[in-house]
């Protein structure tokens, strides 16, 4: 039982990692634009979901022609959108705004869930709510404080942190609604459908960023001499947060009873603050400490009470599997 929850947990780390170095991107462009950065990551992306095509294209015949537009379309937004708004989050509110924005998204989930199957009393979700609230206040407070004098960086950074936040729970919700619609074998050739349109639209909007002068590339060259650095971020991101993120979470799900794995998903937020925190070679304020503490806090209350409410079998039988 031991083994298996530490090792759960340890991949639940690495996955949660993973997924936190997308938020890094504005930190390691170097003298190129976050456009080249994010053309060359979501191409990267396209690549690897054709690879994933030819694997499993036995799987194909599961999804109508329907279900292959919609896990395309899913792949723009949860994938190219979704990644704009956070870049461009923590380029405008700074490293720690968005990711603690983005943290609210599995309460997010859970409290639509109560609101459709209510099985929570809506009062015995104030304390954690409240903890969000004031993390949420201390964390705008402070990025408030960082930002230029007389711009609107902050407002633009709030923007796109709220923006990320709607981006992921509208694609989750519909994500997970059609997944259910799937035979499991098809979950494969779902997600190389996601990656391969957010390739696809990002090939489409090359030629429309280039006639308005945002790359770099074609000034500053392509070769591996100048350029070298930028691919190397782009596919390490690419497969730490596509591919080793997502079999490293499902590795860890297996191994895990549902609670603590959705309060796991909160480490997310907290790697992705220290990262941009180190590549903004600072310590956090007592302020960015305090509202980073208390989001995660009420996510793990919140997340907690919901869970266990909804579904006490279900975490009874996890823990009985994980004690075989």
């Amino acid at each position: 039982m031991q083994t298996s929850a530490f090792l759960g947990v340890s991949l639940a780390v690495i996955a949660t990692l993973g997924w936190a170095l997308n938020f890094i991107a504005p930190y390691v462009t170097g003298e190129y634009s976050l456009f080249d950065f994010m053309a060359v990551r979501y191409l990267i992306a396209g690549v690897l979901g054709c690879a994933g095509l030819i694997l499993y294209r036995a799987q194909l015949r599961c999804l109508g022609p329907r279900r292959l537009w919609i896990a395309a379309g899913l792949g723009v937004t949860g994938c190219l959108g979704y990644g704009a708004c956070i870049t461009a989050g923590v380029v405008f509110g700074g490293p720690v705004l968005t990711p603690t924005f983005v943290s609210l998204v599995p309460v997010l989930l859970a409290l639509l869930g109560n609101a459709r199957n209510k099985t929570v009393r809506w009062c015995r979700l104030a304390i954690p709510l409240g903890f969000l609230t004031a993390g949420l206040l201390l964390s705008n407070l402070s990025s408030l404080q960082h930002a230029p004098a007389n711009s609107g960086d902050w407002l633009a950074g709030l923007c796109f942190s709220v923006g990320a936040v709607v981006v992921w729970v509208g694609f989750s919700v519909i994500n997970q609604k059609h997944l259910q619609a799937l035979a499991p074998s098809a979950t494969g050739v779902w997600t190389a459908l996601m990656l391969t349109g957010s390739g696809i639209a990002t090939l489409c909007l090359v030629p429309l960023a280039q006639m308005l002068g945002l790359f770099k590339l074609p000034t500053l060259g392509f070769g591996f001499a100048q350029a070298g650095p930028l691919y190397a971020w782009c596919l390490f991101i690419a497969l730490m947060s596509t591919l080793i993120g997502a079999w490293a979470w499902n590795a860890a799900t297996q191994r895990l009873p549902m609670v603590l794995s959705s309060q796991l998903i909160a480490l997310e937020s907290l790697f992705a603050s220290l990262l941009g925190l180190w590549f903004s070679t600072r310590w956090p304020t007592l302020m960015e400490t305090a509202g980073i503490a208390a989001v995660l806090i009420g996510v793990v209350l919140a997340v907690r009470i919901i869970l266990t409410a909804r579904q006490p079998a279900t975490t009874r039988h996890a823990l009985k599997e994980i004690r075989q």
